[in-house]
């Protein structure tokens, strides 16, 4: 029997990739970031509207599922990157982490400031 090898290309460089390649890659990572940052802008008006209305102190009744609304925009990412065409399977655990990481901080982030700027005067 003849057997055919697969040849895999070995990583390039930094110096042996093209211009067009590096720039690629760039316009990727940008479009991750927008991506991940957009989701956690969404996961925290989602998480302010289906919070309750919040106590003077800001807390609201739903706070749990506000966070679990968070949780689940951080998994929905991979599926929202596939969507889009983007290649996955060379993300590392530290680019998931910094995926994740980016949705949880504008989630905070919106979700903080419309609990502090809209919240009930009393």
């Amino acid at each position: 029997m003849s057997e055919v090898a697969t040849e895999e290309k070995p990583a390039l460089t930094k110096k042996e990739k093209t211009k067009a390649e590096k720039q690629a890659e760039h316009v990727a990572r940008i479009k991750r970031t927008l991506a991940a940052s957009l989701i956690g802008i969404i996961a925290g008006i989602l998480s302010y509207w289906s919070g309750g209305i919040p106590d003077a102190a800001g807390v609201q009744a739903n706070g749990f599922l506000a966070f679990m609304l968070m949780l689940a925009g951080v998994v929905l990412q991979k599926h929202l990157f596939i969507f889009m065409g983007m290649d996955t399977s060379k993300l590392g655990a530290k680019d998931w982490f910094y995926q994740g990481f980016m949705t949880f901080a504008f989630w905070f982030m919106t979700w903080t400031i419309l609990l502090t700027s809209l919240s009930p005067v009393l």
